[in-house]
């Protein structure tokens, strides 16, 4: 894979540093608006790249790159991947996809016409505790319960008080909590738990319309999943799992957690034993897991994509379909939330 990066914020900084060390990826280009000409040659310079480019049309027309990888605001992933794709390029697109489902609908079915790759770069679906946590959920029995937190002061929400809103905040560019935090938890729960039959958000909205935190309710047959997401909050973040034979909980923020703990019936063992409150219980079972180290935690990711775009065998388009479907469901669910809770997103950007 022959890598364009297009931006030079934080996101792309750790882009380059999760790959740095990666030989199936090829750093080719780099790009940015002409007032970021300079942040762009001194990372050019750093992490080897040949090209840099400050028009994007004409990186399209004439880099050595293959896939671009978008690290842009949320308002330019939208036109930046449809470009992109149109040039016969693959597009790794940052987290959230796309703010409307027509768009993401468009996006996917334009690299399948054209036999091209778009990705959503989400670093969840690509580390091994989502495979662990795949993998433990038959042990807890009928599912009853999910209830996720990922929450996080904003370094921007101080500001935002004050009547400043930054991009992460201001709906014309896409912002909120639901799109930048809470969008995690969903990952989670469109990968372990399906499509929700009903979705509500309930926000709190600050003074230009836009959401700062609040909860996405999940209803499932038989249960619901609840997820919270606050960018003018903190406290502890999990991913938690409830079924009638046990439970499995993942602490730390979702996209970095630090262990997962699943704790299930022992079947083989018949006896009941008192708990603290005198009732009889059956013993149980309890296993820890830690994720395994890897250099970066957009490693992975990165790993993958080039996998699945320089691989292009039957089990690699089975991967890339089981993303792009998720991808999708998220970018529903997402929309049928935001609307639930009256946020509303200009059908044209800002730019």
């Amino acid at each position: 894979m022959k890598l364009a990066f297009i931006g030079t914020g934080k996101i792309i900084h750790d882009a380059l540093g999760a790959v740095k060390d990666e030989a199936q990826i090829e750093k080719a280009a780099i790009f940015a608006r002409p007032h970021s000409l300079e942040k762009a040659q001194t990372l050019a310079k750093e992490h080897g790249i040949a090209e840099v480019w400050t028009d994007y049309d004409e990186l399209l027309e004439k880099t050595q790159a293959d896939t671009v990888y978008i690290g842009l605001i949320n308002s330019a992933h939208y036109p930046y991947a449809k470009k992109a794709l149109q040039q016969g390029k693959h597009v790794i697109l940052e987290k959230p996809f796309t703010p409307f489902l027509e768009e993401a609908e468009e996006l996917l079915r334009l690299a399948e016409e054209k036999d091209l790759c778009i990705f959503e770069a989400i670093t969840v679906l690509h580390s091994d505790m989502i495979r662990e946590m795949e993998k433990n959920l038959p042990k807890l029995g009928k599912l009853r319960m999910a209830l996720c937190n990922y929450s996080q002061y904003s370094s921007r929400y101080d500001d935002y008080r004050q009547g400043k809103a930054a991009h992460a905040f201001d709906p014309a560019y896409y912002g909120g909590a639901l799109y930048d935090i809470n969008v995690y938890n969903l990952h989670y729960c469109a990968t372990l738990l399906g499509s929700p039959k009903e979705v509500s958000y309930h926000a709190n909205l600050g003074f230009n319309g836009i959401d700062t935190s609040g909860t996405l309710v999940l209803t499932y047959p038989g249960f619901c999943a609840v997820c919270t997401g606050a960018k003018d909050s903190d406290s502890p973040c999990y991913i938690q799992i409830q079924g009638e034979d046990g439970w499995m909980r993942l602490e730390g923020k979702p996209n970095s957690p630090n262990k997962l703990v699943t704790v299930y019936v022992n079947k083989e063992d018949s006896t009941l034993t008192k708990d603290a409150s005198g009732a009889m219980v059956r013993s149980t079972l309890t296993e820890t897991y830690e994720p395994q180290p890897v250099p970066h935690r957009m490693t992975p990711e990165f790993r993958d994509f080039a996998a699945i775009i320089d691989g292009k065998t039957p089990k690699h388009r089975k991967e890339y379909k089981k993303l792009s479907e998720e991808t999708l469901e998220v970018v529903r669910v997402l929309e049928l939330a935001r609307k639930s809770a009256g946020i509303k997103f200009p059908e044209t950007p800002a730019d």
